[in-house]
C-alpha cells in the first residue's frame, strides 16, 4: 500500500536523524518557488501553464532546477 511506503519514508527520515515535516516544508517550498519560475518563463513567452504543455513546462522546469 502506498501508505505503508509513506510510513516507511518516515521512520527513514528518522533514522538518518531527519525531521520529517520540516524535509516536506522544504521540498514543498522549492517546488512552489520552480513553479512561480516556470509560470514567469512562461508569461515572458506570451503563455501560460494552461496555453502550455507538458513538454514545454518540463523543459522550463529542468532548465531552472540546473541552475540552481
Amino acid at each position: 500500500e502506498f501508505g505503508d511506503v509513506l510510513f516507511a519514508l518516515v521512520n527513514l527520515s528518522r533514522f538518518l536523524k531527519l525531521n520529517p515535516e520540516d524535509a516536506l516544508r522544504r521540498t514543498i517550498r522549492k517546488f512552489r518557488t520552480r513553479f512561480q519560475k516556470v509560470e514567469q518563463e512562461l508569461k515572458s513567452r506570451g503563455k501560460s501553464p494552461e496555453d502550455s504543455n507538458l513538454k514545454e513546462m518540463d523543459e522550463i522546469w529542468n532548465l531552472i532546477k540546473k541552475n540552481e
